[in-house]
């Protein structure tokens, strides 16, 4: 984590304990009224968990399996932003996200996805991508460029804030070789020809990206069932698929 962030995120902290300090917080505070209380104030937004934080008399609150707040043991506030502990310079929120943002690869239905096989493919990748999305072409022109001994699933992911990346989705998914199409467009621009109405698994791509929280692209899903966000660097890449 850079240390800039870290600086801004101090502020956070400032609030957080001036926070805890005004809660006087009563060891036996019932977590489930906290939950109930945040439940209607919150309206439309589902309470996954609320645990005590790090910080005596301030809560974490999970939304959904996608958001960390705080609040105080009388859910009268609510916090945004990251906690840091500043002994070692990282975030709390950062690393309570990442635990949250699991699944177990194994049961992802990769029948639904475009199949990679570099290597002897022992290490497993799967990628939500969109055609369209600038970042998943520098993941797949940089970051997963040279990395061998892996299978990688593509589970297409056309946002709708890109008009044609379902077209296009669809018509790679509909050819011949689906990862020689997903491939030369990827690096080449290059759409394959042929009809686009064959049938796809878009649609449950998109259900299923969203049960796993997965709200942009590219996401990446390792195969110890971590899912992390954007076009990581490769060395980030090849930590991961080694489990570290």
């Amino acid at each position: 984590m850079k240390l800039t962030r870290i600086t801004k995120s101090l502020a956070v902290i400032g609030m957080v304990a001036l926070t805890a300090c005004s809660a006087q917080a009563d060891s036996k505070t019932d977590v489930k009224q906290i939950r109930q209380k945040l439940a209607s104030t919150l309206q439309g937004r589902e309470i996954t968990a609320v645990n005590p934080s790090p910080i005596k008399g301030v809560y974490e609150v999970v939304i959904a399996n996608r958001q960390i707040v705080y609040t105080d043991a009388q859910a009268n506030f609510v916090i945004v932003g990251d906690m840091v502990d500043v002994a070692k310079k990282e975030s709390v929120t950062e690393r309570r996200m990442a635990e949250l943002m699991k699944t177990d690869f194994s049961k992802l239905p990769m029948d639904q996805a475009i199949k990679e096989v570099r290597g002897n493919g022992a290490r497993k990748l799967a990628v939500f991508s969109d055609p369209d999305c600038p970042f998943c072409k520098r993941l797949e022109q940089e970051s997963l460029k040279g990395i061998d001994n892996v299978t990688i699933y593509t589970f297409l992911f056309p946002l709708n804030i890109h008009p044609d990346a379902e077209r296009k989705s669809k018509l790679i998914w509909c050819a011949d070789d689906k990862a020689a199409a997903w491939s030369n467009f990827m690096n080449n621009g290059k759409l394959p020809e042929g009809k686009a109405d064959c049938a796809n698994p878009i649609e449950k791509n998109l259900a299923l990206g969203e049960s796993l929280g997965v709200t942009g692209t590219p996401a990446l899903v390792f195969g110890n069932g971590r899912i992390v966000s954007g076009a990581i660097p490769r060395q980030q890449i090849e930590q991961l698929l080694d489990g570290k």
